[in-house]
């Protein structure tokens, strides 16, 4: 038997012994694409660079999508995304309305996981008030928390004795 005949048989079955797609995944995935990152999220892989990247969709001002990726990222404990989902209710970014109760929500469960922007962030809410029952000396407690911790706009408001206006000028003016 000639060897090219039996080549292009083999060649020619080869298709009929691949594995299905599905066996195998995806071939040739997007990558670093925030359809990708999305897809990542929706599968429950929320690794920093995926919750990192909420911060690019927002910043262009998709907020729907950086709420999808800061919600799955938080409720797996990334605190960063705790704060931005703060700071996507407080403005009412991806929502119909502002929600400053639910902000501080968000900024509560970051300090209460012990990162120190959420501190500082929820001892701003109590001192101002804002979303919640204003209590001055449960504020500076946490600001002297993430004070403590060396977070520098805490240091800064330390030093600037708690006046508001140092470190957030026109938050006031709302």
């Amino acid at each position: 038997m000639r060897p090219i005949p039996i080549l292009t048989l083999l060649l020619v079955a080869a298709p009929a012994f691949a594995e299905p797609e599905e066996e195998t995944g995806t071939l040739n995935p997007e990558e670093m694409t925030i359809a990708r990152i999305l897809d990542d999220v929706a599968r429950g892989e929320t690794s920093m660079t995926n919750c990192a990247a909420g911060y690019g969709m927002t910043k262009k001002g998709d907020h729907d999508h950086a709420r999808e990726v800061f919600e799955a990222c938080a409720a797996d404990g990334w605190t960063g995304a705790m704060t931005w989902m703060a700071q996507l209710d407080d403005n009412g970014l991806g929502t119909p309305d502002e929600d400053p109760g639910r902000a501080a929500d968000w900024d509560r469960m970051a300090a209460d996981a012990g990162d120190p922007v959420g501190m500082f962030n929820y001892g701003l809410d109590l001192m101002r008030g804002r979303g919640l029952e204003a209590d001055e000396a449960a504020g500076r407690a946490l600001v002297d928390r993430a004070a403590a911790a060396g977070l520098p706009v805490a240091l800064r408001l330390q030093a600037a004795g708690y006046d508001l206006g140092a470190v957030t000028p026109d938050a006031d003016n709302w």
